[in-house]
């Protein structure tokens, strides 16, 4: 296996994680800022208050694109080892 063959596993096994992982980071990012905000306005200070809505929000786009996300793995990995024996030389 050259050092092309290899990049490019590595490219693809990093894309299908940014894209997997891309929709949950993004929804919690943006429940955390609202939240932070709210908090600084209220001026109430509480933990749970940042747990709650962030869990919330990640269960809530993983229901939601949860089909789509793993489609999206098992199509990587399929591809994968269908290709196995061209990474093996």
């Amino acid at each position: 296996m050259d050092d092309g063959v290899v990049l490019e596993l590595c490219r693809q096994a990093f894309l299908t994680a940014l894209y997997t992982s891309g929709p949950v980071l993004a929804a919690v990012l943006v429940i955390g800022v609202i939240v932070s905000i709210l908090q600084a306005i209220t001026q109430v200070q509480e933990a749970t208050l940042t747990f709650v809505p962030k869990m919330v929000g990640a269960g809530l786009v993983v229901l939601v694109g949860g089909y789509w996300m793993l489609d999206h793995i098992v199509r990587f990995t399929q591809q994968l080892f269908m290709n196995l024996s061209q990474y093996a030389h």
